[in-house]
């Protein structure tokens, strides 16, 4: 502020630009999806009226319901393997040695490859038939060990979610990463004078100090398992039988294989709900939005 009341800095109206591409191309189409969720739509002839008719279905669609617990398993075992593991291998990562560096090169080589691109390697290498694993079974005599690992229902969905894991690991291990490194060394030599070994170095200084990544990062995965459609649909297609039938999955059956585009609307309002619904219950419970950096010079 300056003398006499003047308000000084950047002017509101510079987001004007920024709101308006917000508003064409996120709320201008959530309108539009939520105006079809209200009729029957085959994607062709011109939309008529349904009334309540498709969300009542989605109130009692078996099917649909099974979608959701699939997306709730989906992204509980993905924040159950991914979490610690990014953590550990970020923390590890963290350090200035060389082969560290070069073990990061390596880490990191999934982020280079496109969805469709993991899907289609990771499917062709669990072939039961002709696929890597096979053939290293075969070699090896290991003939007690199963091959049909996305072929069984029992196996297929955790198959899926170590697929989605090893594509989405680098990622959140480089934030882990990053995190530790703003971690101040000072902090670590305080600690070994006073006798802390690494586990208690880990438990009581690294943790606590990741605690706004171990956030961000739960946040991504939770939120994020709401996204997952291509490499499910390329790897299984939702197969075998429901096994991996995701919810997006669901939405893009219902709308595209059986042109039911009304139907296929009220889902995508859900996932949206449900998106923003768990961001803020997770800022809520963690506190996040009254988070400070609690890093040397912040």
């Amino acid at each position: 502020m300056r003398a006499g009341g003047t308000r000084t800095g950047a002017s509101p109206l510079l987001a004007l630009p920024a709101l308006g591409l917000f508003a064409l191309f996120a709320l201008a189409p959530m309108v539009v999806v939520a105006v079809l969720s209200f009729t029957h739509y085959n994607g062709i002839s011109s939309p008529t009226s349904a009334g309540l008719a498709n969300w009542s279905r989605f109130l009692h669609d078996p099917t649909t319901h099974h979608a959701i617990w699939v997306s709730l398993e989906v992204m509980a075992l993905s924040w159950v393997f991914q979490t610690p593991v990014c953590l550990l291998l970020g923390v590890f990562l963290a350090g200035r040695q060389r082969y560290r560096a070069l073990l990061a090169t390596i880490f990191f080589v999934p982020l280079l490859f496109s969805a469709a691109a993991i899907a289609v390697t990771w499917k062709n290498l669990l072939d039961p038939n002709f696929g890597l694993l096979a053939n290293l079974t075969h070699r090896l005599d290991l003939d007690w060990f199963p091959l049909d690992w996305l072929g069984n229902p029992s196996r297929a969905l955790y198959t899926v979610v170590f697929i989605i894991s090893w594509q989405f690991v680098p990622f959140h291990t480089l934030l882990y990463q990053a995190g530790a490194r703003q971690i101040p060394l000072s902090i670590y030599e305080a600690a070994q004078i006073d006798g802390a070994g690494r586990l208690k170095q880990f438990r009581y200084i690294t943790l606590p100090l990741l605690r706004n990544t171990i956030v961000t990062s739960s946040t991504l995965i939770i939120v994020g398992s709401l996204t997952y459609f291509d490499l499910v649909f390329i790897v299984t297609g939702g197969g075998p039988g429901f096994a991996t039938r995701i919810l997006p999955l669901d939405m893009y059956v219902n709308g595209f294989e059986r042109a039911d585009m009304g139907y296929a609307s009220a889902i995508s309002l859900v996932l949206v709900a449900a998106g923003r619904g768990r961001s803020l219950v997770l800022i809520r419970v963690t506190g996040f939005g009254r988070f400070r950096s609690a890093y040397e010079g912040a």
